[in-house]
């Protein structure tokens, strides 16, 4: 089907398309007005410091293993946990009065709850990492999962 003129109806502009371009062509010349030599060369120096981290983190094999074990949705439970603990351990240590120590402070620290979860997580870490690093140095330093 074609227009009086000849020409198909989707090739034909309206005068809304017309306005839209006027729009953004405004737009643009607007952000290229606000924009100084200064603000585009920090822009482009910032971009190319951006592009230049991201090939060194993409490169980096502990950081992407990292990046892809704490993408589980398991480990990211524990990491919201952790973030919790840590927001909570920065409240609670400025306002405790500071550790007398001794043996009786090791004690009433022992007794607490969550001590020994606590103590057992670490361990269960420390075993855990302790294992790897025998293997990374057992078979040379890499190490696929």
């Amino acid at each position: 089907m074609t227009t009086p003129t000849g020409t198909p109806p989707e090739a034909q502009v309206s005068a809304d398309d017309l306005k839209r371009i006027a729009e953004l062509a405004s737009l643009y010349a607007a952000a290229q007005d606000a924009l100084t030599d200064d603000m585009v060369s920090r822009l482009a120096s910032a971009m190319s410091e951006g592009i230049t981290l991201l090939d060194r983190m993409t490169r980096n094999e502990g950081l992407m293993r990292l990046l892809q074990v704490l993408d589980h949705p398991d480990v990211q439970c524990h990491l919201i946990s952790l973030a919790d603990s840590v927001g909570k351990i920065t409240r609670e240590m400025a306002t405790a009065p500071p550790s007398k120590g001794g043996l009786t402070g090791i004690l009433k620290l022992a007794m607490e709850p969550g001590t020994q979860e606590g103590l057992r997580a670490m361990s269960i870490v420390g075993k855990h990492w302790g294992e790897g690093l025998r293997e990374l140095h057992r078979i040379g330093g890499k190490k696929n999962r």
